[in-house]
């Protein structure tokens, strides 16, 4: 494949051999106490490349909320300002050197009660300097973005500054004429707070503006961009805000029924998550274009993207608001292939990854074939004894993506350290190895992920670098302490990138360069 070719991609096509590296944006290495879309994403993407890689996965990149969490954004269409390079905003003259030194912070870990307030500082300052300066080619670049993006920002930008207004309070305890959008009421609102609506805006446009520039990197150096797109919607969003016509909402505004999961082996009263649901006929008569629109201000980001929670398009786990346990739920239908069929027609193509983990059933192997959409395959699932396992190489097809662990996981060689020992045994029995220490076996995962059958193979950043528990990214149904992993330069070395490519190499996954570029990763390695 050469670097100007980008396949439609996936399904993958026979033979087609790849793999990557699952780091969150957040995790890179910055000054600024947080990565972001700039410098080091940069640098990223070229070590990426010269250890022979084709794929970067990322977490969600949405705005937001509470508890830090990629999986509940404010906006399915906004991005995290956050992420936002103070670097390339010296760069285009609207800050200092002198305005960006950042508060005192573990290099280990986002200290986000630290960070949040001086992004956006930042932000505050970069619009101040805006407005007063007014360069012409970043006004119409300005001017020419909100009138592009208007159908999701101008509800998102009123959306931000009313929750300013009410010092970050739900939604739902806003005053009602705003929970109920009456439209005198918005109009008044969005005269009272224009420049702060304005200053949203501008956010979103300098975050677009530095995310366009990091793609054509990626594509110049050959990599692809996977997203990440959760199946739900934030309660407090302006997602679910803007369009209560889309979900089962009373007449307060307030969710009929909620998500979560059954019971199983893990819970025994099961999950609630507390997102609204669909209301899919009603996005069914619209030909399911929110959803398409959803997708599609991913994808002017991200090249594939993968499919959170893929179940819920054949069957979601519906619980009564109000109920103490998800054990009252029960399974509704979901959209089902109506709506891939829609999405392909407007899209042109299912540039998507299933996640399907979990309780999956016939019917959702079954949607999920139908369209040829790659599975997720994930190696710290695949020990249990069972020869029939579907996380076990033997048993997978070609057109899936096999993971040695994601980011609700522990790292490769937390979880060992924590696997029975009777687990321990059958993944030595098959990898027909005699045991080693723990330190080995995150790379002893990442080459039988290497090597198996799945067109692609990706690992979290944690595994390559072989860290423990200190490299966990998210524990789920902990409330706090979760998505503040991060990188160090000195981490990021070359031995263990050398290795990388040599892995690459071997088992036949080597993005294919042409000869002064591969002389030139060589080097650099």
């Amino acid at each position: 494949m050469s670097n100007d070719t980008r396949p439609s991609l996936p399904p993958f096509p026979s033979g087609y051999r790849a793999s990557g590296l699952l780091l969150h944006v957040t995790s890179l290495p910055t000054p600024y106490g947080i990565g972001d879309v700039g410098p080091a994403a940069i640098a990223w993407m070229d070590q990426l490349s010269e250890a022979g890689q084709s794929w970067w996965q990322a977490l969600p990149l949405g705005p937001t909320g509470y508890g830090n969490s990629p999986y509940q954004a404010l906006s399915s269409f906004a991005g995290n300002g956050l992420l936002i390079s103070p670097d390339w905003l010296i760069e285009d003259g609207l800050l200092t050197c002198d305005d960006c030194a950042a508060p005192l912070s573990s290099p280990f870990a986002v200290d986000y009660n630290a960070i949040i307030p001086f992004k956006h500082h930042l932000l505050e300052k970069a619009w101040t300097n805006f407005t007063k300066a007014r360069p012409a080619e970043l006004q119409i670049a300005f001017q020419q973005f909100c009138h592009q993006q208007a159908h999701w920002l101008e509800d998102y930008a009123l959306f931000r500054a009313l929750k300013f207004r009410y010092n970050g309070a739900y939604y739902l305890e806003w005053p009602r004429e705003l929970v109920q959008r009456v439209p005198k009421v918005l109009a008044q609102a969005r005269n009272d707070l224009a420049n702060q609506i304005d200053q949203v805006r501008f956010a979103q446009f300098l975050l677009f503006r530095q995310s366009e520039r990091l793609q054509k990197h990626a594509r110049a150096k050959g990599l692809h961009l996977i997203g990440d797109l959760p199946f739900f919607v934030s309660p407090d969003s302006s997602d679910v805000w803007a369009n209560p016509e889309l979900f089962l909402l009373d007449d307060q505004r307030r969710p009929r029924f909620v998500a979560g999961v059954p019971p199983d082996y893990f819970s025994s009263q099961g999950q609630l998550w507390g997102n609204p649901v669909y209301d899919w006929e009603a996005l069914r008569q619209t030909g399911y274009r929110w959803c398409i629109d959803r997708l599609r201000a991913l994808l002017a980001h991200v090249d594939v993207i993968r499919l959170d929670h893929f179940r819920g398009f054949a069957a979601a786990w519906h619980v009564p608001a109000g109920a103490p346990t998800a054990q009252s739920g029960q399974w509704v239908p979901g959209p089902g292939g109506d709506f891939f069929n829609a999405v392909k027609k407007e899209l042109g193509g299912l540039p998507f990854i299933a996640e399907d983990l979990g309780l999956i059933t016939a019917d959702i192997h079954a949607l999920r074939d139908q369209f040829q959409i790659p599975g997720t395959r994930v190696l710290q699932f695949a020990f249990d004894g069972t020869s029939d396992n579907p996380y076990l190489p033997n048993n997978y097809t070609s057109n899936a993506v096999v993971y040695t662990g994601t980011h609700d996981n522990p790292t490769s060689r937390e979880w060992y350290e924590e696997l029975p020992a009777s687990q321990r045994q059958n993944l030595w029995r098959y990898l027909n190895s005699p045991q080693t220490a723990s330190r080995e076996v995150a790379w002893d995962l990442m080459r039988l992920a290497w090597s198996s059958p799945a067109a692609l193979a990706i690992a979290p950043l944690q595994d390559l670098l072989n860290l423990g528990a200190e490299g966990r990214m998210n524990v789920p149904g902990r409330a706090e302490g979760n998505w503040s992993w991060r990188s160090t330069k000195e981490l990021l070395s070359t031995a263990d990138f050398r290795k990388l490519r040599d892995l690459t190499r071997s088992s036949n996954r080597l993005r294919m360069l042409a000869k002064p570029a591969i002389e030139k990763a060589e080097t650099a390695l």
